[in-house]
């Protein structure tokens, strides 16, 4: 399947003076999202935690992460953003799309709205 992009901003809150915004490869394989830890850094989001991640060779690292709100195809969410290496291409993670309503249609390598989002 080829790659898909999303714009994607990156913010404390609705009424943040600075933000981040880039394209940002959705992978449905990874949990959360990540961005340049400096990018983060210039919009004012603070690191909360830090957590074990396992990359895509089997390694584990670990990451700092804060908390932020993610919007993209005029939805908005909040939630976990990993504070990635400064050469670190963005990522949108499985929990921000599911979390709006929004899957991977891998026939068509497209982002899809889901009618209704299952609380079930």
């Amino acid at each position: 399947m080829g790659m898909i992009h999303v714009t994607t901003v990156l913010r404390t809150n609705q009424d943040a003076a600075a933000w981040y915004e880039a394209d940002f490869l959705v992978d449905t394989v990874a949990t959360d999202s990540m961005a340049p830890a400096r990018e983060l850094e210039k919009a004012g989001i603070k690191r909360r935690g830090r957590m074990a991640y396992e990359l895509a060779d089997g390694s584990t690292t670990e990451y700092d992460f804060g908390l932020a709100e993610i919007e993209f195809m005029g939805e908005v969410t909040s939630g976990r953003v990993i504070f990635g290496p400064d050469s670190a291409a963005p990522i949108l993670g499985v929990t921000a799309l599911e979390s709006v309503g929004i899957l991977v249609d891998p026939a068509h390598r497209t982002l899809k709205r889901m009618p209704a989002i299952p609380l079930k």
